[in-house]
């Protein structure tokens, strides 16, 4: 399971949404192997008045949260994570200082998914990647 939630100017992000959804999934699937069919995304478009950071920062700055269960090694994030740069990068014009990604995890029994506790989940792909 991983659910996404993207924060970025809403004038940059009309535009890159589409590219980026694909990309942060892509990468989603080739780090994590997460099933192609389970996509979680979030998309939240925010005015100026509502998004401050640094002026080394472009109007495309944007900031991507991915929050998973536990049990990833350190190598699978780090997989993730240059993946999302390469391939947001490639998909939509983001420079690597626009773009920040934050992994949280917490523990399977953490989750509510359809009517059950996530630890009580039969899932189809592997978490201890």
């Amino acid at each position: 399971m991983a659910q996404v939630k993207v924060y970025a100017l809403r004038s940059s992000l009309s535009t890159l949404k589409d590219a980026l959804s694909d990309a942060i999934h892509e990468s989603l699937i080739e780090a994590f192997g997460m099933p192609r069919d389970k996509k979680f995304q979030r998309f939240i478009a925010l005015d100026r008045d509502d998004f401050v950071f640094p002026p080394d920062r472009s109007d495309n700055y944007t900031i991507v949260e991915i929050s998973v269960f536990e049990g990833r090694s350190a190598a699978a994030k780090r997989q993730l994570i240059m993946a999302m740069f390469s391939r947001v990068g490639a998909a939509t014009g983001l420079s690597t200082q626009d773009l920040e990604i934050t992994i949280f995890e917490t523990p399977r029994a953490n989750w509510g998914i359809r009517g059950k506790p996530g630890d009580e989940l039969a899932l189809s792909y592997a978490v201890n990647v």
